[in-house]
């Protein structure tokens, strides 16, 4: 079976065409960062419209890649949910649309299953059962995967997501948008020990996730500082720090309540360096193993969502003709393969 997958939950445009034989066989991406930069954040109407703008090209290219033609796709995954409503009917539009005129099933995925699922595009693949870390700009969430579709939701976020955290903090220190990967660099320059930032939630029992007051912290060391790029890069040092140590310690805490040895992490997040080696240690300490998506795959893209796509289009799984976007959508809702 050969998928095209469509990705247009934020403000990337991501199209694939993955084959279940032959494996990743087309990958296109569009980044609307410099559209957005002027405005310090994402603005929905401009990455709506840039979708409507880039997407029939980018499928074009993406067949032209691969070598096949409409007649080779057998199905079509889009992204239905969760995230800005206005991006997630253009691709659900234009997928639905798409296998109505091909005479193909189509299918919406979860974007966040995307992201669990994209370790699975490179080897090894973990193994079921696992934890996932899921680690994105709007979402952080610890799930417990028995199989795809067969979720726990052990915790989430109760307010800001880690990513939010980084670009909202990134932006208190003078940092362009996106913020999240620019303060990770600038902390590479931090010294530490000059500032100590607390762990949120790590002094309590369970699994929930809350940043905003940490973000809050980040915004009052700033404005008493003496603002040198020194004692930002410091600052950014110590943020992260706390972050990381947040997050390692919520999966350590998950690993043991659940007895697994496997970890995926996965999400915009999880292309950060010094929680990759946070994770790989901690891991090594417990005998099991951590996987990740190569960096290309951490942040939103097609891959992810045509792979998730192939296996419940494979299980027979498919829409209705209507197109529907869910901006809101529980991950632990979605049906067992």
């Amino acid at each position: 079976m050969r998928v095209l997958g469509i990705e247009t939950s934020c403000d990337e445009t991501g199209i694939a065409i993955i084959d279940e034989k032959k494996g990743l066989m087309s990958h296109q991406l569009y980044s609307q960062v410099k559209l957005h930069a002027d405005y310090g954040g994402v603005v929905p109407e401009l990455a709506s419209r840039d979708h409507v703008r880039k997407i029939v090209p980018l499928i074009k290219r993406a067949l032209q890649e691969a070598d096949c033609s409409k007649e080779d796709i057998d199905g079509i995954a889009y992204t239905q949910g969760p995230g800005l409503v206005g991006a997630l009917l253009v691709g659900s539009s234009v997928g639905r649309s798409l296998a109505y005129a091909w005479g193909i099933p189509a299918l919406g995925v979860h974007h966040m299953e995307g992201h669990l699922l994209a370790p699975m595009l490179d080897e090894p693949a973990p193994a079921f059962p696992f934890i996932a870390l899921l680690v994105s700009g709007g979402h952080s969430m610890m799930v417990k995967v028995d199989g795809i579709g067969q979720y726990e939701v052990l915790g989430e976020s109760v307010d800001d997501a880690a990513g939010e955290a980084f670009d909202k903090t990134a932006k208190l220190l003078g940092l362009d948008y996106p913020g999240g990967p620019l303060l990770a660099k600038l902390a590479e320059k931090g010294e530490a020990g000059h500032y100590r930032f607390p762990r949120p939630m790590t002094d309590r029992p369970g699994l929930d996730f809350s940043f905003s007051g940490l973000k809050t912290f980040a915004a009052n060391t700033i404005r008493s500082s003496d603002g040198s790029e020194q004692t930002k890069a410091n600052i950014a040092l110590a943020f992260q720090e706390a972050v990381v140590d947040t997050l390692a310690i919520k999966c350590k805490r998950a690993l043991k309540q659940t007895g697994l040895k496997r970890l995926v992490i996965a999400g915009g997040v999880s292309a950060n360096k010094q929680l990759r080696e946070e994770l790989e240690k901690a891991m090594q300490k417990l005998g099991g193993k951590v996987f990740y998506p190569r960096l290309e795959f951490c942040t939103d893209n097609g891959a992810m969502i045509a792979y998730a796509g192939l296996q419940r289009l494979k299980a027979g799984q498919k829409d209705e003709l209507s197109a529907k976007a869910k901006p809101r959508w529980s991950l632990d809702s979605l049906p067992a393969v």
